[in-house]
């Protein structure tokens, strides 16, 4: 995977997905202060929590990831106190599967699939 080894900045709280790259790159570098241009992941969750996104930028381009779950929601962290949270690459995981691990305790797999 080519995540390894790059720190994460986790947006605590919601974002606007309305927000494409230059939306993204500029909350990322107005928003916290950091380098959108750095070898890192930015990642950011809507409001309902059921939606992710990942800026990366591979060194001639900018990557934008997107996953929207059909059911479950991710783990996230509020924005009480910080404004991101750093996680090392493998440490992304966790917000990420805590939504399909919450979907198999409630055992609600997903057998339709529709395109909306």
């Amino acid at each position: 995977m080519r995540f390894v080894g790059k720190p994460v900045y986790l947006c605590c709280g919601y974002t606007d997905m309305r927000k494409s790259f230059n939306g993204s790159m500029t909350l990322v570098q107005q928003g916290f202060s950091l380098d959108p241009f750095a070898d890192a992941l930015f990642v950011f969750c809507n409001r309902n929590r059921d939606r992710l996104k990942i800026l990366e930028w591979d060194g001639d381009g900018f990557w934008l990831y997107f996953k929207k779950l059909e059911r479950g929601h991710f783990r996230w962290p509020s924005s009480d106190g910080e404004a991101t949270m750093v996680l090392k690459s493998d440490e992304l995981s966790c917000p990420i599967d805590g939504a399909r691990l919450e979907k198999k305790l409630r055992r609600s797999e997903l057998f339709e699939r529709k395109i909306s």
